[in-house]
């Protein structure tokens, strides 16, 4: 069917000008019902366009889609390929983190694109005017709906979608590749069986020839990836000689270069033909990567892919393995789930990756049968090859998988007390007749009732509630009076960042620690916090790592070995540099810190106070920006970072006061451009500059006397929430916390024992990475 025929005013939304078999099938119900609908469909039989059309048919309807990407790297590319929306009048919005959303874009967007994690973060906080646009969404894409059965993300996933069901009641249309239990899936989404397809192999573009091979084992796990990269090339080897390509999965990013790098030497061994060494255009077109290794690599027919490459080089890599020039390609998953890249041979080399939070791990079951499905190009092959090269132990494991498929679990069990505490957060659920209607809503319910001995009957999942919610309330995160269920703040707290359960105890402790003595929450108490933080429980050192986290950190500490690995790599990145063997690890973790330090900080301003808060905010910037600590306040002024803020400091302007009274000739001077330099200098001008007069403030005071005066503090600078604290000799006399434009203190001047007072007045800003000012004035007792 054609398109323009079906979607005359979409026809410029589609790269094709015809639907295919599987997708004309599916079309009436896209088009011709207002039903939620469920398709399974082999890996590369045109999923996407069935997305495409539903997300037509909400734009038809003056109404706003939502598509729910598996990985955060496809995000980015549906906003690429989506253009073509654009181009047609319509907004594609990608919601990425918390402080890169614009709400008036993501508001007026037509096609929202997002994570299941973005999606349960903007769903928790959807009462909230920077994230009402979720309620908004008329039509929600799932893309790979198997993602269900993901042992990390899968319950992320489906309470999402029951609770967006909740608060709009979008049309859903969830799309996944061949899974036995479909109508599982298309039950927990109330779609007919007139809306729910199953499409098995015959649909698949190019028949599939799958099965397992297996190599020797030895005790060196370096030397095991080499003999596995070496049985990859002999199962390639063939299809590249027969002018065929091959797509290789690796486990890391840097396994795609140094499997690159290798190949291309056992390819010359084994004198494979291959390569554009003699393509004059190839080698002027090759010149325009960024990636050096890549660039060398690509003329001799071998690429690499992943997503620490430039877009501009992932592009280049796709197009010419499209076009045959690269007949070797070796990636990390993202082309698996993304990119329709697909190749005559397809081998997984690594079946265990390493996880820079979970350590060694197993590629999940999905992500093989994923990576399996990219086997054979349409138009091209008569048949795709498939290859699992795994460990002889592991082999039936596979056999298995490849012969009977997975069929989708729910994962929410694995984790019902933090999902649970965020549905009483969100005041969804009063008591336990409500959690009961809301498991009622998850994919849980649906596949216990499928499945039920494999899952609790009824009543045990009943008892299994009431204890989950006894430990919520044991622990804090719930009050139970008369069978209503309320959440407390510290509930409220870890369900709007995101934490576990055992963090946000954790960091409840710490805030009520400091609230009760301040002198003892310092720098290392708060990284500490962080780097023994649940989420990152799982997280290892690896040998040839240990020495570097030492260097780091010293030999002493009490710590264990990924706790260190932690720290080390937050303290370095504190300092600007970060030990190379602490890398490859060091941007994940150092995210999900960034992430902990912002809910930390909030524990601290609500249970500890403003100047807590601001400690943690510093030490946030810090390790986001690579800055010293007396510098640190520069991150605060918008268009300065590392680089800026570092040029600044080696002048000796390390503050906002510093730039503003440096103007743009000083900043100029220091080696900023003069445009840059006068933004710079706006830009401090808006941040609060705090003025504290004493007024008639006395120098001494006699013994017995009691004498009241009043301080002012005011801010002459932009608005911000402060606090503020008068102590003397360092014992707290009062408190504010307030937007501060102008404050009168009352102080007490009282002629005690002592045989002098010292007087502090001490302004935090809890939000701002600003160091508190302090003013002080020391009062003679005669």
């Amino acid at each position: 069917m054609a398109v323009s025929e079906v979607l005359p005013d979409y026809a410029g939304a589609f790269p094709f000008e015809r639907f295919n078999a599987m997708q004309c099938e599916v079309l009436p119900a896209l088009l011709d019902s207002t039903e939620n609908v469920v398709v399974s469909a082999p890996t590369a039989s045109g999923k996407t366009a069935l997305a495409e059309v539903a997300i037509c048919e909400a734009l038809d309807a003056d109404g706003t889609a939502l598509f729910l990407a598996p990985l955060r790297a496809l995000t980015n590319e549906k906003e690429s390929e989506w253009e073509r929306f654009e181009d047609l009048g319509y907004s594609v919005y990608v919601v990425t983190g918390e402080r890169d959303l614009n709400p008036r874009r993501a508001e007026r967007a037509d096609i929202l694109v997002m994570t299941p994690e973005k999606a349960d973060s903007a769903t928790r906080k959807h009462d909230s005017p920077r994230y009402s646009f979720i309620t908004d969404v008329d039509c929600c894409v799932i893309d790979e709906v198997h993602l269900l059965d993901s042992e990390k993300r899968g319950s992320v996933l489906e309470v999402t979608v029951s609770r967006l069901r909740r608060l709009c009641d979008p049309r859903v249309v969830a799309l996944s590749a061949t899974m036995p239990n479909v109508d599982d899936v298309a039950g927990w989404l109330d779609a007919p069986a007139d809306n729910t397809f199953e499409f098995g192999d015959d649909y698949r573009p190019v028949p599939l020839h799958a099965d397992v091979r297996t190599y020797a084992h030895g005790d060196n796990a370096f030397a095991d990836k080499y003999r596995r990269l070496y049985r990859a090339l002999d199962i390639a080897e063939p299809h590249i000689r027969d002018e065929g390509q091959a797509l290789v999965f690796v486990s890391s990013r840097q396994d795609t270069v140094q499997a690159a790098k290798k190949s291309r030497d056992e390819i010359v061994e084994r004198d494979i033909p291959m390569g554009a060494r003699g393509d004059y255009d190839f080698h002027n077109d090759a010149a325009e990567l960024s990636n050096d290794t890549l660039r060398q690599s690509v003329l001799d027919g071998v690429g690499f892919h992943h997503a620490g490459l430039s877009k501009e080089d992932k592009n280049l890599v796709e197009q010419w393995f499209k076009e045959g020039k690269l007949q070797l390609l070796f990636s990390t998953s993202t082309l698996a789930w993304g990119v329709n890249l697909p190749a005559r041979c397809v081998v997984i080399r690594d079946t265990k990756l390493h996880d820079p939070l979970e350590g060694e791990v197993d590629m999940s079951p999905l992500d093989v049968l994923q990576m399996l499905g990219r086997a054979g190009r349409p138009g091209y092959d008569d048949k795709g090859y498939a290859w699992v090269v795994c460990d002889s132990s592991d082999a039936d494991k596979y056999r298995a998988l490849l012969r009977d498929g997975k069929e989708i679990e729910s994962r929410l069990a694995e984790d019902l007390d933090a999902h649970l505490n965020a549905e009483i957060a969100l005041g969804t659920v009063g008591d336990i007749e409500d959690v009961m209607d809301w498991l009622e809503t998850t994919f849980y319910y649906v596949r216990a009732a499928s499945a039920p001995d494999e899952y609790a009957s009824e009543s045990a999942l009943r008892e299994r509630v009431s204890d989950t919610l006894r430990s919520l309330v044991a622990r804090g995160f719930v009050e139970r009076e008369n069978m209503r269920l309320e959440p407390t703040p510290l509930g409220r707290l870890a369900s709007k960042f995101y934490l576990r359960l055992d963090t946000a105890r954790e960091f409840a402790d710490l805030a009520e620690q400091a609230e009760e003595d301040d002198a003892r929450l310092d720098q290392d108490g708060i990284l500490r916090a962080i780097a023994t933080a649940a989420e990152f429980d799982s997280v290892s050192a690896r040998s040839d790592e240990r020495d570097a986290v030492a260097a780091v950190l010293g030999e002493t500490d009490d710590l264990d070995p990924g706790g260190r690995k932690v720290l080390a790599i937050l303290e370095s990145r504190m300092r600007g540099t970060t030990p190379g063997e602490l890398q490859s690890d060091a941007w994940v973790i150092t995210q999900n810190a960034l992430r902990l330090l912002a809910a930390l900080r909030a524990f601290l301003d609500r249970l500890a106070g403003p100047a807590a808060a601001n400690l943690a905010c510093r030490i946030e910037a810090r390790i986001e920006d690579g800055i010293s600590d007396d510098a640190v306040g520069l991150t605060a002024i918008d268009g300065v970072g590392s680089g800026r803020a570092s040029k600044l400091a080696a002048e000796g302007i390390t503050t906002p006061a510093d730039v503003r009274e440096a103007g743009v000739s000083g900043l100029h001077a220091a080696g900023l451009s003069e445009g840059v330099a006068e933004r710079v200098v706006d830009s401090a001008g808006e941040l609060p500059n705090v003025v504290v007069e004493w007024g008639e403030f006395p120098d001494s005071v006699a013994a017995g006397e009691n004498d009241m005066r009043e301080v002012t503090v005011r801010n002459v600078g932009g608005d911000a929430r402060a606090g503020l604290r008068v102590t003397v000799n360092g014992v707290e006399m009062a408190t504010r916390n307030r937007y501060l434009g102008e404050a009168d203190l009352p102080v007490g001047v009282f002629g005690g024992n002592a045989d002098e007072l010292e007087y502090a007045i001490e302004v935090a800003f809890p939000e701002l990475p600003l160091h508190p000012v302090v003013e002080t004035r020391s009062v003679r007792v005669e």
